[in-house]
Parts: structure tokens; sequence; C-alpha cells
């Protein structure tokens, strides 16, 4: 056995020593997962040189990653039958972080902060390794490279200096021996010694690598990872077991959905739709993203960037094999890896929710009931295809009480010459089945779409468009409905009436002038007296309410109030104001009349006293 050879690191090695141990790695556990991983390397980089060189196979026995603890020495020991090192390159990969460019290198994992760097760079210059000394005072390596009869023996303390010396190894491959520091929990040490916290991070981090991981006779990791069997390999129970291990939702999934992308990138993904929405779905606390892997190996428990905000329910893994990493393994790049995934998945998605509607309509009606307003909010979303998620989306409709329609089956229905697909929105359902503003196209047989949800305010008002017609609220503006003629005939009789009365309009307009900007006759109401709508491009209520609550103060919009000429009441009105026009009573049928209004769309009125004010004064004048 020769004498061991000192040897200094580089300056720029002890940098990164401290930055690993004190920064890089927000999880002391991950050393193991980067021993693993390079022992796994080690493993697939024999079988490559065996296909070349014969003569390598079985040298190194059966492929396998072995872990020992020694709770009394307080050393654990990882063994792989992988190719090894040799003795120059265990001094360039060890010993020094790279072969040239080491000071650009650790200046660029300090710029980023958290070091972000080129994939290449990992692994190849050892980066990983140097995480056992999180949880090390000292590191022992014993390594022999296939091929080779002699083995090498590294050791370091990790104070800027390592040893270097022959030694013997029985078979190719390495072994690491880890002098572990004392358990502290509160500065994430574990006790790395103990049986259950090695199953456990090896059960998290490393579960699906392709090789056995062996403490004693046990196999830790199930190997074969579910997503990258052919699904006619993989039975419903199996698919649904390992759902309910990612989510920890007991209910089976609606719908698995297995992604294979291959090609000039190459990743696998196993994806779910959930059959109930989760308590916090709209919560910004809730747990959301998919697990990612990188060539079967643990790294990120909610991936945000592979999934969009309004598919946050999807459940699943991605196995990413050429994806580009941080230096720690812990951050994603901002690369266009990422963008090609995520295009991908949300296409796959997209199409099973499309199949779903199609082909199995309960299914997705219930799914709809739990997921719609989470999916509309894609509507939103400046990246998102508009016109496949408004294909997606399903409405209440004023002809169809109790059912849910689409848009493509309400244009479908449209009547001969109707030119925009009509909506309404209000705080429920109830509430908007019973708005006055529906009477006229009840009693023309025209189908209005109803909105409930919060986001509904959001996306209609950016007047979106399907199938060549756009969507149109009758709460806005005034409504033209039937043929060019019966418009023009229909307005010419309105302008009429709005003359004849346009004295009384004025004088209600006058008493309720700090509510409303404008009183006009309706074309719109059949039966009720009154209702309220807005103008063409003003904010709804609804929407000054939804940015009141985000903090924003859009200021006070006056509506207008619509009355019926046609209503019996109406008549009266006109009869009291042609008697006496300084009736007083018309104050108070002003304010009643807008409170009935606004009773008939929220079923509450903004003032409460000075409507029950007007209602006490009328009473006791018509007793």
């Amino acid at each position: 056995m020769s004498t061991p050879q000192r040897h200094e690191f580089q300056a720029e090695v002890k940098q990164l020593l401290d930055l690993m141990v004190h920064s890089l790695y927000s999880n002391k556990d991950i050393f193991l997962r980067e021993l693993i991983s390079n022992a796994s390397d080690a493993i697939d980089k024999l079988r490559f040189e065996q296909q070349k060189q014969p003569e390598l196979a079985g040298a190194a026995g059966a492929p396998r990653i072995e872990l020992a603890a020694d709770r009394e020495a307080r050393t654990l020991t990882l063994r792989d039958t992988g190719i090894g090192m040799s003795r120059d390159e265990v001094v360039k990969n060890i010993g020094t972080i790279a072969r040239s460019g080491t000071k650009e290198f650790l200046t660029t994992v300090k710029t980023a902060g958290q070091g972000e760097v080129p994939p290449e760079l990992i692994g190849q210059f050892g980066v990983g390794f140097y995480s056992a000394f999180m949880v090390a005072s000292k590191v022992t390596l014993v390594t022999r490279r296939a091929g080779e009869d002699h083995a090498t023996r590294w050791e370091s303390t990790g104070d800027g200096a390592y040893t270097l010396e022959e030694a013997e190894r029985d078979a190719p491959g390495t072994t690491i021996t880890l002098h572990l520091l004392a358990a502290d929990e509160e500065h994430g040490v574990r006790d790395y010694t103990n049986p259950v916290v090695l199953r456990e991070i090896v059960k998290r981090y490393s579960d699906f690598v392709a090789y056995p991981i062996q403490l004693g006779d046990e196999t830790l990791n199930s190997q074969k990872a579910i997503w990258d069997r052919p699904r006619a390999e993989v039975t419903d129970a199996e698919y649904h077991e390992f759902y309910r291990h990612i989510s920890h939702d007991w209910a089976a999934p609606l719908r698995t959905i297995p992604v294979r992308m291959e090609g000039t990138l190459e990743a696998y993904a196993l994806l779910y739709l959930p059959a109930k929405a989760p308590f916090d779905l709209y919560s910004p606390e809730m747990k959301r993203g998919l697990q990612l892997y990188v060539k079967r190996v643990f790294v990120m428990d909610e991936c945000r960037d592979l999934m969009p905000p309004h598919l946050r329910f999807v459940k699943g893994v991605v196995d990413a094999h050429d994806l580009s990493l941080n230096v720690s393994r812990e951050i994603l790049q901002k690369d266009r890896q990422i963008q090609v995934i995520r295009k991908q998945l949300v296409k796959k998605v997209m199409a099973t929710l499309d199949e779903l509607k199609r082909d199995a309509a309960s299914d997705y009606l219930g799914f709809w009931a739990e997921f719609g307003p989470a999916l509309k909010e894609g509507l939103l979303a400046p990246d998102a295809d508009k016109d496949r998620l408004l294909d997606l989306v399903l409405a209440a409709s004023s002809e169809q009480p109790g059912e849910l329609t689409s848009l493509a089956d309400y244009v479908a229905r449209m009547k001969d010459g109707q030119d925009a697909i009509y909506f309404l929105t209000g705080a429920s359902k109830e509430q908007v089945a019973r708005s006055p503003l529906l009477e006229t196209f009840r009693a023309r047989g025209i189908e209005v779409l109803l909105f409930a949800d919060p986001v509904d305010e959001l996306w209609l008002e950016a007047a979106p468009t399907f199938q060549g017609k756009p969507l149109r609220s009758i709460a806005h503006g005034e409504v033209a409905l039937g043929s060019e003629d019966e418009r023009k005939q229909a307005a010419e009789a309105l302008e009429q009436q709005q003359r004849a009365h346009g004295d009384l309009l004025a004088c209600l307009r006058v008493h309720l002038q700090e509510e409303v900007k404008e009183v006009r006759l309706s074309s719109r109401l059949t039966s009720s007296v009154a209702c309220l709508v807005s103008d063409e491009h003003d904010m709804t209520p609804r929407m000054q309410r939804l940015l009141e609550q985000l903090g924003q103060a859009p200021g006070k919009v006056k509506r207008i109030l619509e009355l019926n000429p046609s209503h019996p009441l109406f008549a009266r009105l006109q009869a009291v104001f042609a008697e006496h026009r300084d009736d007083p009573r018309l104050a108070h049928h002003a304010r009643l009349l807008l409170g009935q209004a606004h009773l008939a769309e929220t079923g509450q009125v903004p003032d409460p006293d000075a409507f029950a004010h007007a209602l006490t004064e009328v009473m006791l004048r018509s007793l």
C-alpha cells in the first residue's frame, strides 16, 4: 500500500464547499439523492461501455446500489457496481470542478444566487458529490475503473485538502463512506444511520431509479416507474393506487392520462383528472403543480411551471430526461424545454376534456360542477387557447331550466337572423333566472345563457366571440330584436312613447339624480314595471364589487332605470303627473321604482332606510 499523497483543492472548490454546505441546498436529505444519482449514472455508463467492450461484461456483478449504516461508528456507506474511476478521473472529477473555467463557473453560481448553470456541468464535474459534506465530517471514496486492476482511495474532511493513495477493491465500482455529523434536527441533519430515515429518503427521491437500492436484504425502491410502462401493462387498480399515493385523495380519479414525448425532447408524464375539487381550489395557498422527476430521480414536489393556473386541479408526475436544472437540481432553468413540455401537457389535458365532453356527458357534467369556474379562469390568460376553452364552457339557459348547454349547442339553436350569443350575469343562478331583463327574450323565444360564477364577470367583460358570434350582455345598452324592419318599427314606437312621456321621465330623473344617470322607457320588459341596466361600455355593479374586494376603487358608476310603458302602474304615474306635476308622491314613487328594480336584480336595496321611508309615506297616503 502506498503512502497517501496530500493534495490541495482549488481555491474555488473551497468556496464551493462552503456554498454547498450553507446555502446551495434547501434540504440536507438531498445528499443521498445526489450520491444515488451518481451511482445510477455510473452503472448506466458501464452498461454502455460493455456494448463496445464485451470483455467488461460481468466484471462488476449484477447492477445494484447498496447502503450500509453503522450506528456505533456513525458511518453510512454507499456501494455501486458502476464503471468506477481511474486515479486521473478522481483528480479531474472530484479534486477539481471543471477542466477549465473554474472561476467562471463559481462566478455563475454566485451571480445567479441559487447557482443556475448549464446542465452539462451537473454530474460531469462532481458537483452533487460535494453535498455529502453537508452531513459528514469526513468522506472516503474507494473506486476502481472497469478494465483496470488497481483502485484509488480518496479522502477529505472538506477543509481545503484531500489525500490520494492506491487501494484494493474486489470489483469495478465505487464505495463512498460518510463519517456522519451528529444528528441535529434543528439544523436539518437527521440520523442517517437510522433505517427508517434511509427508507423515507429513498422512497421520496429515488424510488424509481432503475437499479435496486438495497439496505441489507431489503430493496428500498420500486425501480420501475409506472409512467414508463405501456398502458396495456398497467391495471386500473395500479393507476388508482399511484394516484392516491401522489394526491392523498382516496376517491378514484375521473380520468388517467398517460403522456409520452419522444423525439428531440424525451419526457414522460402520468396525469390525472380528479373527480372532486379540493377544499382549497380557490385559495392562493393551494398546493398545486406536478411532481417533477429527471431520469426517474425526484426533483420537485410542486412544479408550477408545467401546468397553467386554470388547470391547477390536474395531478400527476412528469419525468423529463433532458431538462435543464440549476446546480442544486432544485430550481428549474427558464428555458425552451419547460415551455415545450408544458404545451404538450396542456394539449393532452384539453384533448381529454374534449373527449370527456363528447363521449361521456354525465362525467363531464360532474367535472364541470367541480372545476368549471377554475377552467374559465383560462379565458383571462393571455397565452391560453381561448377558442378551445370556450368550446368546453357550459352554462344554464333561459329556455332549458335545470339543464346546462354548450356554446356550440346554443349557436345551433339560434333563431334565423340572430347575430349574437345573448347572456346575462348575476350573483346566483336562481337570481339570474328570475331577472326581468329576460322577459322580452322569453316572449320572443330567444335563448339567453345565464352565468353566475364570479369569474364570469371578468372574462365576459372582454367581449369574446365564439364561431364568429359575439357574446352580448342583455344588461348593457339598448336591445334590438327581430328582423331589420321589426327593429325599425320598435325603435320608432319607443321613440314616440319617449317623447309623449318625456316630462314624467325627466321628473323621475330629477328625484333620482344621485343614483341613476337616466330614466327611460324599456323595450326589455313585458310584465315587470322597472329594471336597471348599464350603459354600453359601463362597468357592471358586480365587477365594481370585485375590484373593491381587490383593494381597487373604481368609483361610482350610475345605472339606467328603465320603465315599462305598457304597465298599469306607469299609466297611473302618468295620470298623477298630468294632474299635478309637483305632487310629492312622485318622489316616493320614484324611490320605490328604483328599489323594486334593485330587488329584482340582487334581492336587496342599497339604501334600505330611504326605501322604507318612501314605502311608509306611500302607505300612509293610500290609507
